[in-house]
């Protein structure tokens, strides 16, 4: 028995010596003497020099946060001083990084079991360098070193802390260059007093950039996202902050904002606050918002606004295909799930307002396939058919400069010329849906709705449908562009039905008693890439009609109908016309409209034109031949020409002898075909219980070898 307790007594005692053998050791030891051997390990294992210059040492303290037996095992805190990591052969600079200082503490307990457990890491002043060439070959790209078989060693690492420091970021393939800055605040700032400062500043930014009426939906818009705040957020506070300067995308750059003090990597209920300012160029982008899983990224949450001249301007910066549109500001709730192999972001309830409309709704921005997506649903309670117009490049040269569109649409030219940007069609698909419940052009023509599905495959755009609620009637198209091809080729499919004239035209006192609609289709094949170049390449065919209405001359001017307002004025002057019926059937060749059948039928006379329009040349070579019905305008017997182009037509008398009265006979063959073709358009009047003028026009010009004054059919 005692020879068993002498036993222990020397084995207690050994083990106690080694410990505190090992202590003393551990204590005294020059932990400098390693850093030959782990600059080394460190180069081999990121494939770039490595080197600890300064100090290297170890403290000893105990662990208050952890319980059980880690609470008390002394935990080691390694300090390493003037860290430097080289760039690879090739960049700009030599060093990619360098800290003052890096400090970091070590769980003993956790190499037992081949883990290593690492709490936080605190950077001392770091100062890094990024750079990326032209093919894509970056310094923040390590070469790791492959191993068939996986490690039996795992890292735990839980945050990362840091102090005033600078970035410098050189990209040569995206073609940014920018300086950051981090400095440490003197005092901590509340999250929610950073929100509340950022949502004042982004309304009031919104209204300079787009109209005071963009602060006011922009505020609404802030106060409906009230309860989808991060309430965790509001218990940390923002300790630094940061500013940045240079060029992005070859136009000027600059930033600034606050950050909070430790990243935490692994718990995913302490926030890391964030809060931006970005103006690039003249688009301005405010976030602010916290991430709180930046291991994986997977719980980003910001309140987003953007403003700018143009949103065509944000796809250098965001990556999105977004069109040309006139100043524009919108706020939402931005979340996001960013991984290596497809990332989502969600702008969620967003309001806003493009040029004098509004905009309201959800969308989605996928990666990970063959190309981005971007998904949802838009709508406008209220959208002016102005705001529209940068889309095809139909805005003033003035507006195209202050959205930064360089082209210049020439004076002699009514087409637009500015080119769409069909490569940016094949950077990202689309499906998405826009109405608007009501659209207004000028002060008194309301479109009534508008509503259409806009998908987008591999530089495919398709509006299928693109509807408009127009006048008590529809018009109903198909649109489909390959921007995929060179030029870009489509077609173009409308059908309009039953537009009220009463309705579309309610300023113009004599069409309130009318009864009159307008119908028409178009089927037409189109190449180019620009408006101007798609109808110069136009083929297919175009039909309209329209029935008991009336026209002046002085109507025309205001809707700046300049060919047909000249027209009007000679052969009628300045009084208001009846029109029993208008019939036109064009066909495109190339961009040669021609003329087919073109017909205005009215109580004095009846007025057959034919020609061509050049789209290509914008171009009219037209004769109109008017035949009197009586004695009563003298003046009509006379044909006129009209020549000239779109912009500057040239009206004139044409030269020879007077049309004798009842001249003019068509010869059956030439409009048989085109007024049997448009009877399809014709629908009998529900309304009065009379049959369509038009109608009667027709079945004439079909069965008779002369254009006879309609009869109109009185009601029963």
């Amino acid at each position: 028995m005692k020879r068993s307790r002498k036993a222990l007594s020397w084995i207690v005692g050994t083990a106690l010596m080694l410990i505190f053998v090992g202590v003393i050791v551990t204590a005294t030891f020059d932990w400098n003497r390693l850093k030959p051997y782990l600059d080394e390990k460190v180069s081999q294992a990121i494939g770039r020099p490595f080197a600890i210059h300064g100090d290297l040492s170890v403290a000893w303290q105990r662990e208050p946060a952890e319980g059980g037996l880690a609470a008390l095992v002394p935990w080691p805190e390694f300090t390493a001083r003037d860290i430097q990591i080289a760039n690879p052969s090739g960049a700009r600079r030599p060093q990619f990084a360098h800290l003052d200082g890096l400090r970091f503490r070590l769980s003993p307990l956790g190499l037992l079991v081949h883990r290593i457990s690492i709490p936080s890491v605190q950077l001392v002043q770091p100062s890094i360098d990024l750079e990326r060439n032209r093919q894509g070959q970056a310094t923040w790209d390590f070469s790791l070193p492959q191993s068939s078989t996986p490690s039996a060693w795992a890292l735990d690492l839980g945050a990362i802390g840091f102090d005033r420091g600078q970035i410098a970021l050189d990209d040569a393939a995206s073609r940014v260059k920018l300086q950051f800055s981090i400095e440490p605040l003197q005092q901590a700032i509340p999250y929610d007093q950073i929100v509340a400062q950022e949502s004042i500043d982004a309304r009031a930014q919104a209204g300079k950039t787009a109209g005071t009426a963009a602060g006011k939906t922009v505020t609404n818009a802030g106060n409906n996202d009230t309860d989808n705040e991060n309430h965790a957020a509001s218990e940390t506070s923002y300790q630094f902050a940061w500013k940045a300067d240079g060029t992005y995308q070859g136009v000027p750059a600059s930033g600034s904002g606050r950050i909070g003090a430790v990243l935490a990597l692994q718990q995913n209920g302490q926030p890391f606050p964030v809060q931006a300012k970005l103006h690039i160029g003249d688009s301005h982008i405010a976030l602010v918002g916290t991430l709180t899983d930046p291991a994986h990224l997977a719980a980003l949450d910001l309140r987003l606004w953007f403003t700018g001249s143009s949103m065509a301007k944000l796809y250098p910066i965001i990556g999105v295909t977004l069109p040309d549109t006139p100043p524009y500001a919108t706020e939402g709730r931005l979340t996001a799930e960013l991984h290596r192999n497809g990332s989502r972001y969600s702008y969620q309830h967003f309001r806003g307002r493009v040029g004098g409309s509004d905009l309201a709704g959800d969308l989605d921005y996928t990666t990970g396939g063959a190309r981005p997506k971007l998904s949802g649903s838009v709508k406008s309670q209220l959208l002016q058919f102005a705001d529209l117009a940068p889309l095809i490049g139909a805005d003033s040269n003035t507006e195209k400069q202050q959205r930064g569109d360089a082209t210049v649409q020439p004076a002699d030219k009514v087409l637009p010329v500015e080119p769409f940007r069909t490569d940016r069609w094949q950077a990202m698909d689309a499906d998405v849906q826009f109405s608007a419940a009501r659209i207004v052009h000028g002060p008194d023509l309301p479109i009534e709705s508008l509503n259409t599905h806009l998908s987008m495959t591999d530089g495919l755009l398709q509006l299928d449908p693109l509807n408009f609620g127009v006048a008590g009637g529809s018009i109903r198209s198909d649109i489909r562009l390959d921007g995929g091809k060179s030029p870009m080729r489509g077609t173009l499919k409308l059908s309009a039905r039953h537009l009220k004239l009463k309705q579309l035209l309610p300023e113009f006192a004599p069409m309130q008693t009318s009864f009159g609609e307008i119908n028409g289709d178009a089927d037409l094949g189109v190449r180019g890439n620009s408006v101007a170049a798609l109808l110069a390449h136009a083929n297919g065919e175009l039909k309209l009609l329209m029935n008991d209405g009336a026209i002046s001359k002085t109507l025309l001017e205001t809707a700046s109908l300049n060919v047909g307002n000249i027209i009007i004025g000679k052969l009628f002057g300045d009084k208001t016309v009846k029109i029993n019926c208008a019939a036109s059937d064009f066909t495109a060749t190339d961009g040669l409209f021609d003329a087919r059948l073109f017909v205005f039928d009215t109580e004095d006379a009846t007025i057959n034109v034919s020609g061509t329009a050049n789209m290509a040349s914008e171009r009219l070579d037209l004769d109109v031949t008017p035949h009197t019905k009586g004695l009563r305008i003298f003046s009509l017997r006379s044909p006129l020409y009209v020549k000239g182009t779109f912009k500057n037509p040239d009206v004139g008398v044409q030269k020879g002898p007077l049309l004798i009265r009842g001249a003019g006979a068509v010869a059956l063959g030439v409009v048989a075909a085109p007024a049997a073709a448009l009877l399809a358009l014709v629908a009998p009047s529900h309304d009065t219980g009379n049959d369509d003028t038009c109608r009667i026009v027709l079945q004439q010009l079909r069965s008779s070898r002369k254009m006879m004054p309609p009869a109109k059919r009185k009601a029963g």
